[in-house]
């Protein structure tokens, strides 16, 4: 039973005996997502993405966790993470038995989010679907109302993880969806390192993340997404970070699988001095459809962001880039730079790019721009004259185009295992788009 339809007679089906006010936000986000229905071309933030394979096929949400054999796999399908804090969610649940949270220093709790909801958390009632809000967001709507399990994690003030953490999230099935969600409170002075992974062992599944970040002040974190889920998935994702007064906060988006991608980051600059840095990869070929959505807002004086996305886009990829910086009429000083530069490998490949600036303050400096192109041949003749053959020397450039994101990621074995997977992209991608 595709379309609206199918997600009612789902949401009827699903289990409850969560804490009142979980339930009264799952109905009402329910309520809201009926209201607003899947978006159409018509609204302007997907004006490019078309929705209705999501509404064609009949998605079914997974009630319970089952291993599937994962345990022997996990390292492959994400990267070596013997150095992290781990904790793994298979179809939207918690799994104990594949997470390997190890010791964590006091002040630092890491559970499934369904446990924190149990214990009556003061922090998630008051930050769960507030800081990334579902009005106007159907998905994230969707999200909410399916809501049960998922990941949280709480640093008190003046805690130092030394350790990353790894958030792994793993689809499997047939045709299964889930909506894995993740709620991060970091206090003041705090720091930490966190990196998501999303991938599947699953035949066309839908995965729909929410992550939400409450960063206290001069806190640092530093977090990388890592996206490679099978081909013929699709994967929803919407991100949002509130940052308080002198905070830093950085974040690598790595989008590399699925058929049809979709991540909407955002960012809440409240507070003065705050340092915010959105970088993203996205790496499509042959039908795949990539579309990153990036909001930051500027809503105190004194601040900082800088953004840079980069694509490569192979086969008939189609990508699509739509940046956002507002400056608030408070928000003197701001300094903000946006830049997204794409690579088009094929004459197929497609991009749609919009990086914009609204600005409501007089004092400020604030640039934003894009290229879209295809590689210098003077600059691959030139490797060629010194022995490279061509493939090799496209390889090379497009690789150092690809490393100015890469090579931002903390996580030393996570950035070791992207290199490895570019080049894989790359043998699979280059040699193919052109001789």
């Amino acid at each position: 039973m595709p379309g609206i339809e199918g997600f009612e007679k789902a949401f009827a089906a699903f289990a409850g005996g969560e804490p009142e006010w979980v339930l009264d936000r799952r109905r009402t986000a329910f309520a809201s997502f009926r209201e607003q229905g899947f978006p159409t071309l018509r609204d302007e933030a997907w004006r490019f993405t078309r929705t209705g394979v999501i509404q064609q096929r009949d998605f079914t949400p997974v009630s319970r966790y089952r291993a599937n054999g994962l345990a022997d796999h996990l390292g492959e399908l994400t990267f070596d993470d013997a150095d992290c804090h781990r904790v793994v969610v298979v179809d939207g649940h918690f799994a104990p038995d594949l997470s390997s949270v190890g010791r964590l220093p006091s002040g630092v709790r890491v559970q499934s989010l369904a446990t924190a909801i149990g214990k009556k958390n003061e922090h998630v009632e008051e930050f769960l679907g507030h800081i990334a809000p579902f009005h106007r967001q159907p998905f994230v709507a969707l999200n909410t109302a399916f809501l049960r399990d998922g990941v949280y994690i709480e640093l008190d003030a003046g805690v130092s993880l030394e350790r990353a953490i790894h958030v792994a999230f793993v689809s499997t099935g047939h045709g299964t969806m889930s909506h894995p969600r993740v709620l991060v409170v970091v206090g003041d002075n705090a720091t930490m390192n966190i990196v998501e992974t999303y991938t599947g062992t699953g035949e066309q599944t839908l995965c729909n993340a929410v992550v939400e970040f409450s960063c206290g002040r001069n806190a640092t974190v530093n977090h990388c997404r890592v996206q490679h889920e099978k081909l013929d998935s699709i994967h929803l994702a919407r991100q949002q970070a509130v940052l308080a007064r002198d905070c830093r906060f950085s974040s690598e988006n790595i989008s590399i699988g699925a058929a049809l991608a979709r991540h909407d980051v955002g960012a809440r600059l409240d507070g003065e001095g705050i340092d915010c840095r959105l970088d993203g990869l996205y790496l499509a070929g042959e039908r795949q459809h990539v579309d990153n959505q990036t909001y930051i807002l500027h809503a105190r004086p004194h601040c900082h962001s800088f953004e840079l996305y980069k694509g490569i886009l192979a086969g008939h990829a189609r990508g699509v880039f739509n940046g956002c910086i507002y400056v608030d009429q408070d928000a003197q000083k701001t300094d903000a730079k946006q830049e997204n530069n794409c690579l088009l490998l094929s004459d197929a490949a497609r991009i749609n790019t919009n990086p914009r600036l609204e600005i409501f303050a007089d004092d400020v400096r604030c640039t934003h721009g894009a290229t879209v192109g295809q590689l210098d041949e003077d600059a691959v003749f030139y490797l060629q004259a010194r022995g490279i053959d061509r493939t090799s020397a496209r390889q090379m450039l497009i690789h150092a185009f690809a490393g100015e994101v890469l090579n931002r990621i903390e996580v030393a074995a996570l950035r070791e295992k992207l290199e490895v997977q570019l080049f894989w992209w790359l043998s699979n991608s280059v040699g193919a788009a052109q001789p």
